[in-house]
């Protein structure tokens, strides 16, 4: 879908759009939701970042999936100056280069693996610089991209959210922590098993349970996501959060990699580690990694290399 076929599905009589799932948690799917809620949606995201009629934003995320549509959204009910382009992995790198009294973008929405090519580039992390609010969603923000995030003069933001809540509904500032603050109207707890609910009347989510095993601070409102419930692996009577151990071998691992599981006749199942390498000794490598740092029954019981990792059409591992 492009810009002139969204706004012509926008402005039609219908008062619901289409929008569809990225797939990373199963087979994509379609769903509609109100216009109105993503308008509602949008202004409390306008209000949160300061956004005011003028601004100048850029979109460069596909408008076939929410991330996208409610950019161009947020343009719609604030009024801003929008830049369309395709979207690819390196979205500031054709971008014209500022010069005189023309200002940088006011705010940017990007999924991380964008983020990551536009920091280690030269000119395009110049462009990132000069960008007043960064909003980064569909993904975990690795460590080391948070890093280099962080001293940078624009504000930077991890969203969390999905598409059945209309984009964000909660953001932690890049460099603050791993907590994640609701915005105005979320109301959040946990079912018995740890995952969490969602109530926000701006959108229509209703006592929507979630698949992401939470836990909130010591305040009761901010709250961390310690993974999905579907990737919790049960090996001999131990509960591994394979997201957790992602975390842990990330700090000391600069391979691509995921953490899966697969069937045990001993265990019921073991942790296996996939690696993004046509190298064995990545293997190797990896391995020594896992037992430096990760407590001994967390440790993969199977390594094995892959040309490319699975991901799905959002660029999202996909298990």
């Amino acid at each position: 879908m492009d810009i002139k076929e969204f706004l012509s599905e926008w402005n039609n009589d219908d008062d619901s759009i289409e929008v569809k799932t990225s797939g990373s948690t199963g087979t994509p799917k379609k769903m509609r939701v109100k216009k109105s809620r993503m308008l509602a949606s949008a202004r409390r995201t306008n209000d949160f970042f300061g956004l005011k009629k003028g601004d100048r934003t850029l979109l460069c995320m596909s408008l076939d999936y929410i991330a996208g549509k409610m950019m161009a959204v947020r343009a719609i009910e604030r009024g801003f100056q929008m830049d369309v382009i395709e979207p690819c992995g390196h979205p500031l790198a054709h971008l014209p280069s500022l010069g005189g009294t023309e200002r940088g973008y006011d705010f940017i929405a990007m999924v991380p693996m964008q983020v990551w090519n536009s920091l280690h580039d030269e000119k395009e992390r110049a462009r990132l610089c000069e960008t007043k609010q960064l909003l980064i969603g569909g993904g975990e923000i690795s460590r080391e991209m948070e890093s280099l995030l962080a001293p940078l003069p624009c504000r930077s933001w991890s969203s969390y959210g999905m598409t059945e809540t209309l984009s964000h509904i909660a953001l932690r500032r890049i460099g603050s922590g791993l907590w994640y603050e609701p915005l105005s109207q979320v109301n959040l707890s946990l079912a018995d098993d740890g995952c969490l609910i969602v109530n926000d009347e701006a959108t229509g989510a209703l006592n929507m349970k979630t698949n992401d095993i939470a836990e909130f601070d010591a305040d009761g409102i901010r709250f961390r996501i310690l993974g999905r419930k579907d990737n919790v692996i049960c090996s001999g009577g131990i509960k591994i959060q394979a997201e957790e151990v992602e975390r842990i071998i990330a700090d000391h691992f600069t391979l691509p990699f995921m953490i899966t599981r697969k069937k045990d006749e001993k265990f019921g199942e073991v942790v296996v580690m996939v690696i993004e390498s046509i190298e064995r000794a990545a293997i190797d490598t990896a391995r020594k990694v896992c037992q430096d740092f990760l407590p001994k029954y967390w440790q993969p019981r199977d390594y094995m290399t892959v040309e490319k990792l699975p991901r799905t059409e959002t660029g999202k591992v996909k298990r």
